[in-house]
Parts: structure tokens; sequence; C-alpha cells
């Protein structure tokens, strides 16, 4: 174990991985103090999908029966035809965690992030701290300084940026510029379950292929939601989660696409949009007692559905790699090389799974007959213990 972290350990940013971080170094001994921005611990969105590695990851940070309260567990893995209303294949989750060892899940993103935060609300090893937006830090080998925009400075042994996409730590300690705009925008919201038509309220997560566009509904919440996702091309760009969505830019996309796709849009009256953005995979993204987590490391599209599940595979890693190394720079150099083959495949594979569920054309017609012989086999590599 690292022995200079009786001093606690400084975490910029309250989300899943944050929060996920906190708990892993806790369990571990290791205090933290985690600074989230808002005024507010709160997750934007609204579902989120868990699959076996996530659940395993929820599993081993003692949140197992908490997350069973409010999460859903889905029959099938469903795939539809946008236009020709064809269920091009249902893939049964009866023997996922058999096969896998745990479960594939549904929640409302709110709901993950509370049993999160109440777990670390009744840590006594983690100090949580609102309206503290981290500005810059300063390592000098034997300590790291960090100023936030309110004024406030804290001196830690080690620093872990879990900041997100646009995180402010990254643009200082790699200096890659922007993230990568991958030209899709998503629209998203929740309609309560008698709102659903009755026929389309499947105990399933459902997908939507189409060209250049796709929709995802699925239960929440116990059944008392379905999260609804539309995700399209479009050139526009708005940095941020919590955009309004124009409808009728979502109808414009959607115009093509069979009556029951168009009728669940039509359900919506108010919608939020964000800007599907991710980055080119990188080898190292520690230098000296800073590190990064989640999507301020390798921030990847939504097409795997797996942002949080490799945000909790990290404060894993990473909380082991502090168990295993002398000092926090030995342990901060070796979590990335532990970890930036398996995000960076999950970075690539979100890319080609984008093109893959918006084909258009013959491309449309050889998804769908590949798609037909398809099992949950083919995301072992993925889902399998590693």
């Amino acid at each position: 174990m690292v022995r200079d972290l009786a001093k606690p350990t400084v975490i910029a940013g309250g989300g899943i991985g944050g929060l996920s971080a906190a708990l892993a170094l806790a369990k571990r001994g290791c205090p933290s103090i985690v600074l989230e921005q808002a005024p507010e611990f709160k997750e934007v969105g609204a579902g989120i999908q868990l699959g076996p590695n996530s659940w395993r990851c929820l599993r081993e940070l003692g949140l197992e029966a908490a997350v069973k309260k409010v999460a859903v567990f889905p029959e099938a893995l469903v795939m539809m035809d946008s236009i020709s209303a064809e269920q091009v294949v249902s893939i049964p989750l009866g023997g996922f965690e058999t096969r896998f060892g745990a479960p594939y899940a549904l929640a409302h993103r709110a709901d993950l992030l509370n049993v999160l935060l109440a777990a670390c609300r009744a840590e006594p090893l983690i100090t949580l701290e609102t309206s503290r937006h981290v500005k810059d830090f300063a390592d000098d080998g034997r300590n790291v300084r960090i100023t936030t925009a309110e004024g406030h400075v804290y001196d830690t042994p080690a620093f872990i940026g879990a900041d997100g996409l646009w995180s402010t730590v990254r643009g200082q300690l790699i200096g890659d510029g922007a993230p990568r705009i991958s030209g899709h925008v998503s629209y998203r919201s929740v309609l309560r379950t008698e709102d659903v038509p009755e026929y389309l309220r499947r105990w399933e997560m459902v997908l939507w292929a189409g060209p250049k566009c796709h929709m995802v509904h699925y239960p929440v919440r116990g059944g008392e939601l379905f999260n609804l996702v539309a995700t399209f091309h479009s050139s526009r760009y708005q940095e941020g989660w919590n955009s309004f969505g124009d409808p009728a830019e979502l109808h414009e996309h959607y115009k093509n696409t069979c009556p029951d796709v168009r009728l669940m849009l039509s359900k919506i009256e108010e919608w939020r949009m964000w800007v599907l953005c991710d980055r080119e995979p990188i080898k190292m993204w520690s230098k000296g007692r800073v590190t990064l987590t989640g999507d301020a490391a390798h921030p990847m599209l939504q097409y795997l559905a797996q942002g949080a599940g490799m945000a909790l595979e990290d404060a894993l890693c990473l909380s082991k790699c502090l168990d295993e190394a002398d000092n926090v720079e030995a342990a901060f150099k070796a979590f990335p090389l532990k970890r930036f083959l398996r995000t960076g495949r999950v970075q690539l594979a979100a890319r080609l799974y984008g093109e893959f569920y918006h084909a258009e054309g013959v491309r449309r017609e050889l998804r769908n007959e590949y798609v037909k012989k398809a099992s949950y086999e083919g995301l072992a590599w993925l889902y399998d213990p590693g």
C-alpha cells in the first residue's frame, strides 16, 4: 500500500466516476475529498444500462443490494428495423448471470448516483464538497496544490480528475484540446409508463436501428418510467449535457421511420439534447501525482453503453494499483498501462457500432442479415471477468 496517503486524496468530479473512486479508496482505508463544481451532487440524463462488467464492479463496491432495489432486469436485448418495423433479433437475457457471473440491468442515472452518494455519505473517510470548480493545480513532486475558481486551496498527495468529457484537469495535464465531435446528437427524455402504448411496453431493452438515426427505449425505476433516447446525424454543436432539444429538428430526422417509432417520439413534449463527442485513445493519462479516470481519461460514444462501466472499472483498478505500489507516482503510472488497451478498444468499437446502427441502403440489409445470427457471445470480450 502507498505510504503517503494518510492525507486525503482529492477527486475532481462528483459523478459516477468520482464517487466510485472515493468508495474504492475508502475500502482500502484511504481518505478522500470529492469536489463537485455544481451546487449539488446531481446526475443529468435519464436511463443507464449496466452490463455484467458494471454489475460486478457495483458488487465489489458493496452496492449490489442497494442498486437491485432501483434497477430493472430486462428479459431481452432487441433490435428492430425502424423502417420496416421488423424485429431483427431478440437476445434473451435469462442466461446472462450464469454465463457472465452478473446480470444485465437498466436504471435511472439519478437512482444509481443516489446509491453511490448515500454510500459516500455513510463513509467517514469521504468528504463531499459542492460548488468547487477546479481552476488549476501544481504538482511539485511531493504534493499537489489545487486551486478552485471560488478561491479554495487544497494540498493533497494525490489528485484524480474525474471531471468528465470537458475535463479541466485533462486540459492542464494532457493539453490535447477539445473533444472530437462525432456528428451525432442525442435527444433524451422519459415517459410515464401509462403514456407508452400498451403494445410497446416491453420489459426489454429495445433499439430501433435506422438510416443515420436510431431510437432506444426501455423501462426504468421499477417500470414506473420509460427511458427514451433518439440519436441522429447532425452538424449541430453545443457543449454540455443538458440543453433543450428542438422537436421540429427531431421529427424531421425521423419522418421516414415506421409508425411505431414516430408514435413513441410524438409522446414527448420536452427533450434534452447533447452532442456526442469522444477522443482518440491514448496510452498514458497520468503524470506524477495526477491521474484521470472515466470520461476525463477515455471518453467514448454511447453505442456500447459503457461510459459508466469503464469509470467503475477504473475506480477499482486505480485503488488496486495504489494498494500494490510503494508510492503514488508508481501507482498512477501503472494504472493507465493496465487499462488503455481495454478502454481504447471500447472507444473504437463504440464508433463502429454507431455506424452499424445507422446503416442505410444495402449496408442496412446486410446488417440485418448479420444481426439475425447474433448472440451475446459476441460481447464476451467486454462482459467476461477480466
